[in-house]
């Protein structure tokens, strides 16, 4: 039961006389939740705060949580459990999360891996002895188009080789601060300034209206001003602009309902929960275009009558939370966030940013509201929509950072504009994150409209196998398909292009790197997600060794459909990656089954008996010859 409060027995309640004194850490607890003023449903950052000041959230620290809070030690663990960033044991005074998405197998992971393990002397998922060094496998953490890459204690290491991890370890036992162990400078743009300080790329290849220099500060806030709020509506539904995370509801319909809400207090949030493999546009756009955010909440918020706005923002960005805050801090002075905005009286919206702690599933809008309120990131049954009742059941927005950057743009030029760019379904712009077997990986503003071929020929892309569409939950197609034109009529997408050339393993390289993606990310909530992932994973994995039968494939074909009973985007594409390859590469499966069997339980009396006989020294005649 979520949020529970506590039961306690009045003969164990002490008198404050009685009461024993505060450790160090209640106190510094005590300071945390201060700041929150003692507010439940902050939890998330509470939560964070300790864990970044001791490496992890101690069982103290979640008793006292639970004393101050009135909240249920289960319903906190509930939320520590959930999330990959947090930890109730110690993660090392130096916690390096290295990223195992098949991009970063495909640009040489494994054998970076394999010297993190050799020089520190310990295998990934454990801590040193001396709890200096902590090895961890992280999902996509948003550097797909410079792999492999690492999060050391929040900073992020990019471009990594056998050398570097070397290097690394090194430091480490040298007692370098992690800012020390740069070797490469900085990178472009707002990379290099005094709130960032990242060697991180941003690789903009091609500019469109959004990632344009041409823009200045409050010139969205200046229009709107002189607006009513219902006119804001009906300049983006003129635009006809679509969300631009994936699911393409239209931006000003979903405006239009929740300014109709009943209920006054309302909520803007924007979703930069990016965890998507392949993507990692809103990086590149929360680095350079911070103002243009902003603003487009404030246009948003103007416009459904809000007075909060909230950025999601995941965890694995949260070296970029100075830049942010000193964006806002710059746009608060400038009168264009805060009350009465540009002395339009009654006009009072700010914004604060909430981190999330690593669940991809978060992506979905209410789960990323469960999260903000400090719950698990399960999303919830609909109706009711967020629209209606979502942000402490108030009617509230998400946006996507793509989509609220546009709108900025729809109210400088105006709705016809921009419906006069891309196609028909599909106006304006898209930002794409194009990465691996291509010369010039980075992000491509394009309007909607072009084909797979074009965008191969425009990133260098030749001897292709596959281009992935989407990620993981998009759809995996061939060369016959690569004519098909991006737009939300034919290859929908939320901005990631995956391309893979003709000397990769698709089943194994990639594939099954996917399923066990959604197997990791999943919530476990709805049963075939959390039960059919692993069992169509493990079908994978028998006909990549060579023992697969037919049945196997009509198998993964029937299972899949099941997987529409899901109640959320991330169950119900978990199949994807085998549902599109079977379509669209179904050779590379009939190549490996066997055509002759009609039956193989996959199960192996050696390989059963293999452990328990060299534990007890005996040797089995099956074994003999392996």
């Amino acid at each position: 039961m979520r949020n529970a409060p506590i039961i306690q027995d009045s003969a164990m309640i002490e008198s404050p006389e009685i009461m024993p004194a505060k450790s160090k850490l209640q106190h510094e607890v005590s300071t945390i939740l201060e700041h929150y003023q003692h507010d439940k449903t902050r939890l998330m950052d509470i939560l964070i705060d300790i864990q970044d000041e001791n490496g992890y959230i101690p069982a103290e620290a979640i008793d006292y949580l639970s004393h101050e809070l009135n909240i249920s030690t289960v319903d906190i663990r509930q939320t520590v459990s959930f999330y990959h960033f947090f930890s109730e044991t110690p993660r090392g005074k130096y916690t390096i999360y290295l990223n195992d998405s098949a991009v970063a197998n495909m640009n040489g992971r494994k054998a970076v891996s394999k010297t993190f393990e050799k020089e520190a002397g310990i295998s990934f998922g454990s801590v040193t002895e001396d709890g200096l060094i902590g090895l961890f496998n992280t999902s996509c953490i948003g550097m797909n188009d410079q792999e492999p890459a690492a999060l050391i204690n929040g900073a992020v290491f990019t471009r990594l080789t056998p050398f570097r991890a070397s290097e690394i370890i090194r430091d480490i036992r040298a007692g370098k601060q992690v800012e020390e162990m740069f070797v490469a400078s900085y990178g472009d743009g707002n990379n290099s300034s005094e709130f960032i300080k990242a060697v991180v790329n941003n690789h903009i290849m091609k500019r469109g209206p959004v990632l344009s220099d041409q823009f200045k500060p409050g010139e969205g806030i200046k229009e709107i001003v002189k607006m009513s709020p219902e006119d804001v509506i009906k300049e983006v539904k003129i635009s006809n602009i679509r969300g631009r995370g994936g699911a393409g509801f239209p931006t000003g319909l979903k405006w239009e309902f929740c300014r109709n809400a009943a209920d006054q207090t309302r909520y803007i949030f924007c979703n930069a929960d990016e965890g998507e493999p392949g993507t990692f546009k809103d990086r590149v756009i929360l680095t350079e275009k911070p103002f243009m955010l902003f603003e487009g909440m404030v246009i948003a918020g103007y416009a459904i009558g809000a007075k909060e706005g909230i950025l999601y923002l995941r965890y694995e960005y949260k070296y970029l939370k100075k830049h942010l805050e000193n964006a806002l801090q710059k746009i608060r002075k400038l009168k264009l966030l805060g009350k009465n905005i540009l002395g339009k009286k009654g006009f009072n919206f700010d914004i604060r940013i909430q981190f999330g702690a690593g669940a991809y599933v978060c992506g979905e809008e209410s789960a990323l509201i469960e999260s903000a309120e400090g719950k698990r990131g399960e999303p919830r049954d609909r109706p009711p929509f967020p629209v209606e009742k979502g942000y402490l059941e108030k009617p509230t927005v998400v946006n996507n950072v793509e989509t609220l950057c546009s709108i900025v743009k729809i109210i400088k030029n105006g709705g016809e504009w921009y419906k006069n760019l891309g196609t028909k379904e599909s106006t304006g712009t898209k930002v794409l994150s194009i990465s691996c077997d291509c010369r010039y990986p980075g992000i491509y503003e394009v309007e909607w409209g072009f084909s797979v071929n074009d965008i191969l020929d425009m990133v260098g892309g030749d001897d292709v196998q596959a281009v992935q569409v989407g990620g993981p939950s998009g759809s995996c197609i061939a060369p016959n398909e690569f004519n098909r034109t991006l737009c939300y009529t034919d290859l929908a997408t939320g901005g990631s292009l995956i391309i893979i050339g003709n000397h990769r393993d698709l089943l194994k390289g990639i594939i099954l790197n996917f399923m066990d993606f959604f197997i990791d990310e999943s919530c476990g909530s709805c049963t075939p997600c959390r039960i059919l992932t692993v069992l169509l994973r493990d079908k994978l994995k028998k006909i990549i060794e060579g023992r697969g039968v037919m049945q196997d494939l009509e198998d993964m074909e029937d299972w899949g459909k099941i997987m529409k009973a899901n109640r959320c985007g991330l169950g119900l594409t978990a199949a994807n990656p085998i549902l599109t390859t079977l379509k669209n590469f179904k050779n590379l499966y009939l190549n490996k089954i066997q055509i002759n069997k009609d039956y193989d339980t996959g199960f192996r009396l050696d390989e059963a008996l293999r452990e328990g006989m060299k534990a007890s020294n005996r040797k089995v005649s099956v074994l003999e010859n392996k």
